[in-house]
């Protein structure tokens, strides 16, 4: 198979190589920083062996759970990276057979993008190695642990607290 993932548990002021106390809230934010390039790579080291990327996989796995035509801002909305170009994305798909577009005759105006059957085989391909891969990635943490991290991270998310100036 692929090369196996290993992590190590080492304190974020190991890995930047700094020998002071960060704190506390700043720790939090740099552990995330770094995890989550530790995540983008290796999601990116997979999805590269099938020559896609990751907002291409994410704009098939939209469409696939729509059961029917979108258009673009449905699937902008849905998006993990809400700055991804859609259009762009869209464009390289259709170019490698993976959705196609169509263009109702009552509204010229609308475009509704579709998954073909290539890009449903291509999905089924896909995500067994992605289950695998997911589950290699919080191997470390028990279902209680990854439930809270869950717990944790939307609650992050859903901070509407903006910087005070």
């Amino acid at each position: 198979m692929g090369k196996r993932i290993i992590f190590r548990i080492m304190n974020i002021e190991y890995f930047l190589k700094i020998n002071k106390e960060i704190p506390v809230s700043l720790k939090a934010i740099l552990n995330i920083l770094v995890l989550s390039g530790k995540l983008k790579r290796e999601i990116n080291e997979l999805l590269n062996r099938f020559g896609i990327s990751e907002p291409q996989f994410n704009v098939l796995r939209i469409l696939r759970g729509q059961n029917q035509p979108a258009d673009l801002k449905t699937i902008q909305i849905r998006m993990v990276h809400k700055t991804s170009n859609t259009t762009r994305l869209v464009d390289k798909l259709l170019e490698k057979k993976l959705v196609k577009r169509n263009i109702p005759k009552e509204n010229r105006r609308k475009v509704e993008i579709s998954i073909t059957s290539a890009g449903l085989e291509l999905l089924s391909t896909v995500d067994p190695e992605f289950d695998k891969l997911q589950h290699t990635l919080v191997a470390n943490l028990s279902q209680n642990e990854v439930q809270e991290l869950n717990r944790i991270l939307e609650k992050m998310n859903d901070s509407d607290v903006q910087p005070s100036s």
